[in-house]
C-alpha cells in the first residue's frame, strides 16, 4: 500500500470511529496518519507552523521519512488540517480556533484538505468522490455545494 493510500485509510477511519481531534497530537491529521503518535511535535517548536526545529532540520536532512513523509511534509499536513478547520496558525490557546472544533462538518473540511495536500504531495490528481467514503452524510452534501465536488 502506498503512503497515500495509507494515509487516506487512517484519516478515514479517524473520521468515521470519532477520532479525529484537532487539539491532540496522537489525534490530529499527522498524529493519526502515524499511528496515534506524538514524536512529530518536536520538529518545530509552535503547533501548525511549517518551520521546522533543529530537530526538525536534522531529520529532514538525514532522509528520514516516517510512514512515508518528510517531517516538512508532516507539518506542511497539520498546518493545512489546522488552518482548514478554522484555526489562527501557529496553534495557541490566545488564537482564534473554532467553537467546538470536534464538529464533523469542521473536521470533514480540514480532512478534505489534507487529502487534497497528500495527494499534490505525491504529485497526483486527487479524483476520489468524496461522497461515499465518509459517513456524515449531511455535512458531505453541504460541503458538496459548498466546493462544487464533482461524484465520477
Amino acid at each position: 500500500m502506498s503512503r497515500l493510500e495509507n494515509a487516506i485509510k487512517k484519516l478515514y477511519i479517524a473520521f468515521n470511529e470519532n477520532t479525529l481531534n484537532p487539539e491532540c497530537c496522537k489525534q490530529c491529521a499527522v498524529g493519526n496518519i502515524l499511528d496515534k503518535t506524538d514524536s512529530w511535535k518536536y520538529f518545530s517548536d509552535d503547533h501548525g507552523t511549517t518551520n521546522l526545529n533543529y530537530v526538525g532540520q536534522v531529520n529532514q536532512l538525514m532522509g528520514k521519512r516516517f510512514n512515508g513523509y518528510t517531517p516538512e511534509e508532516l507539518l506542511k499536513i497539520e498546518a493545512t488540517f489546522l488552518k482548514a478547520c478554522g484555526y489562527q496558525l501557529p496553534y495557541s490557546y490566545r488564537n482564534k480556533k473554532p467553537n467546538n472544533p470536534e464538529d464533523k462538518d469542521i473536521l470533514l473540511k480540514g480532512l478534505l484538505e489534507v487529502i487534497d495536500l497528500l495527494y499534490t504531495l505525491d504529485g497526483e490528481k486527487n479524483i476520489i468522490n468524496y461522497n461515499p467514503f465518509f459517513s456524515n452524510k449531511k455535512s458531505t452534501s453541504k460541503l458538496k455545494k459548498e466546493s462544487k465536488i464533482i461524484e465520477i
